[in-house]
């Protein structure tokens, strides 16, 4: 892990868990109708609170509620989680890989887990569209960033892979703040150590299945080509949403499609719900580990100009919102969102939806409680 950011932060997490007490126990106070205390568990923290509710919450970490706690103060961590080195005791990690010497054109990825966890500071604790109560359902924190090589894109890829071997050995699922999607290669290969060949639900506007360019045989256009080679993908359980752009070709598709990967184009999604769709996916990929690696130019650049390739008439957040959502009752053992450039998007709003879009991953996970 990156150094400077080794082991918890226990001012800070006795803070911030005293803050979520104090919360817990106005909103228990007040009762049921009392406003305020909007933070808590809807339906679980009112006047019949229960003391094994409130020692749910006691025992794991929380992010702090703006109630209590000045958005802008503290650390910058993923939803101001505490920061901790190691992943043991988790139930799921939010990892930073600053990585984009893999990017083919418009760098600026390896500031992305930086500026998503600046954003992030917007992030509450439960979700009211689907009922997921991550934080009273998993022990998370934030474990940092991996400390890769930017002077050498192979040595990276290694240091990536032992690091996430570690993580999953000790049952923590990661969900990855990127970087470019090269990084995307070495975690299928620490993912496929402990699970075996996985499925892969891809959001994207490229395939990435590239053999090589510049002679070179990783970047971030071909690491789902290395996975294939090596097999680290259950190829009948690959789907790739939200396909489009120009090509060099008029079969662009031929070598996913031969593969036995399901190619959704983002002109078959243009318009419509995708709920649908994904009820479709979650037939597909049954009951065996999942992994979600969502690129976020896979959404339309008007909503995420901050990308290192861009590709017009993507897919809307809405969409993107029903694709993960749809992930729920999956078993899902990592994901990750990728590709955010920061230089590109000095409004901060691409970061803000990937953000958001990684809470929902969080609240797709195995284990988290839906009421």
């Amino acid at each position: 892990m990156c150094p400077g950011r080794r082991g918890a932060q226990p001012g800070w997490a006795g803070w911030q868990m005293g803050a979520m007490l104090r919360l817990l126990a106005s909103r228990c106070a007040r009762g049921p109708g009392a406003r305020g205390g909007a933070h808590s568990a809807p339906g679980l923290c009112n006047a019949g609170c229960s003391s094994r509710c409130r020692a749910s919450y006691a025992s794991r970490n929380q992010p702090p509620s703006s109630e209590f706690v000045a958005r802008p103060v503290g650390l910058c961590s993923m939803m101001r989680l505490p920061v901790q080195a190691s992943p043991e005791g988790l139930d799921a990690a939010f990892v930073g890989v600053p990585l984009d010497i893999g990017t083919s054109n418009r760098p600026g990825a390896r500031f992305g887990p930086r500026r998503i966890r600046e954003e992030s500071v917007m992030l509450r604790t439960v979700n009211p569209s689907t009922g997921a109560l991550p934080f009273q359902s998993l022990m998370v924190a934030d474990l940092g960033d991996i400390n890769i090589n930017l002077y050498n894109l192979q040595d990276s890829c290694r240091l990536i892979r032992e690091a996430y071997q570690k993580i999953v050995a000790t049952g923590c699922i990661p969900l990855t703040l990127g970087g470019d999607h090269t990084i995307t290669y070495p975690i299928l290969q620490a993912m496929a150590k402990k699970h075996g060949p996985v499925g892969l639900l891809h959001v994207d506007a490229h395939m990435d299945i590239a053999d090589k360019a510049l002679g070179e045989k990783i970047y971030h256009g071909t690491p789902f080509r290395r996975c294939v080679d090596e097999g680290l993908l259950d190829c009948k359980r690959v789907v790739q949403i939200g396909i489009r752009g120009s090509s060099m070709t008029l079969d662009p598709y031929s070598y996913s499609r031969n593969q036995g990967f399901r190619v959704v184009l983002a002109e078959d999604c243009w318009m419509k719900s995708l709920v649908p769709l994904m009820g479709e996916v979650r037939q597909q990929m049954g009951g065996r580990p999942v992994y979600i690696s969502f690129d976020i130019d896979g959404l339309d650049p008007a909503y995420a100009p901050g990308t290192g390739t861009p590709e017009i008439a993507g897919l809307t957040p809405s969409q993107a919102l029903e694709i993960i959502r749809g992930c729920q009752s999956l078993n899902v053992v990592g994901c990750d969102l990728v590709e955010v450039s920061p230089p590109y998007d000095p409004s901060g709003n691409t970061a803000l939806l990937a953000a958001n879009l990684l809470f929902e991953m969080l609240c797709a996970l195995p284990k988290v409680t839906v009421i």
